[in-house]
């Protein structure tokens, strides 16, 4: 297989019937390493959205517990990419997400942003730094991937394209972006676990290499120092030359999902995906897209 064949398989299929198979092609194939960091940085973007930001610090769990509720929310997404909207698998982990959503005061605008940031981040961070740009074909299929997945969660009013999904953003960015202390410090935990996973001489550059990726309105949500011109030049710099390294690789043979990535620690000797996260109020929270019912007896979900 040449570097560019598995691209011309996507572009054979259909964005608005395939999207799934396109979007798991973009994301396990093409770009696993540079989909996981996007997504890391559009988590981050959430905290800069106050309500947000102070909601998640009340809770304790994104700052004492900040790997755990990484690995979980990674991993709850992860089920429903490999195994589709359809699978027991990816029913129970939507369920689990939308039990620990009802636990909470959660506005269906909030929770539209979240959506967006996951269509948005990964096609600007690979506009910048990966071996090749999204696709508008990958674009379509990444929207209405998450236009499905904001169903099953129950939001409404989701963009219906890649560009009122990116309308959406950045008018809700404008509008919210702000400073709360709540929301700087599960930035500074967050950063602190991405920092953890390196050795404990290289923390303090890898916690200064995460902020030099941070953009400036999320910089002056946190009231962060900027980083230094040369630090965030370089970098950028090395993230740049990475993605035309990986360009001159092989294309990957077999699919990398998020939950083979090193940075998920938590569940090395595996995990059943309906008892991943928090139980805030049990027994809420189904998932609102209704499903055909499974016969009676049916094995329960398998482990991730």
């Amino acid at each position: 297989m040449q570097r560019y064949d598995r691209l011309k398989e996507i572009l054979r299929l259909d964005p608005e019937q395939d999207f799934l198979a396109i979007y798991r092609l973009t994301a396990t194939y093409e770009f696993p390493w540079d989909f996981a960091r996007a997504l890391e940085l559009a988590l981050y973007r959430s905290y800069a959205v106050p309500g947000i930001g102070r909601l998640l610090a009340e809770t304790g769990e994104f700052t004492e517990r900040a790997q755990k509720r990484h690995d979980d929310t990674v991993l709850l997404l992860d089920a429903v990419v490999e195994h589709g909207f359809d699978s027991d698998i990816a029913r129970t982990a939507i369920r689990r997400v939308n039990q620990m959503h009802r636990g909470h005061a959660i506005s269906n605008e909030d929770m539209r942003y979240v959506l967006c940031t996951f269509v948005v981040v990964p096609k600007r961070w690979l506009d910048v730094y990966g071996w090749r740009s999204m696709t508008h074909h990958e674009q379509r299929a990444s929207a209405r991937y998450h236009a499905t997945l904001g169903q099953h969660l129950g939001i409404t009013d989701i963009p219906a394209s890649f560009e009122e999904f990116e309308a959406t953003m950045n008018a809700y960015e404008k509008a919210h972006f702000g400073w709360d202390e709540g929301g700087r410090e599960v930035a500074d935990a967050t950063l602190d676990m991405m920092a953890s996973w390196y050795p404990a001489p290289l923390a303090p550059l890898a916690r200064g290499a995460r902020r030099a990726l941070l953009d400036e309105p999320l910089l002056r949500a946190f009231r962060y120092e900027p980083p230094h011109p040369r630090v965030r030049g370089l970098v950028r710099g090395a993230l740049r030359l990475r993605g035309r390294a990986v360009r001159l690789l092989p294309p990957r043979a077999e699919p990398r999902y998020a939950r083979q990535n090193p940075e998920v620690k938590g569940y090395r000797g595996g995990y059943d995906v309906g008892e991943l996260g928090t139980f805030p109020m049990p027994g809420a929270g189904g998932c609102p897209v209704p499903h055909p019912r499974r016969p009676q007896g049916a094995d329960a979900p398998p482990f991730g």
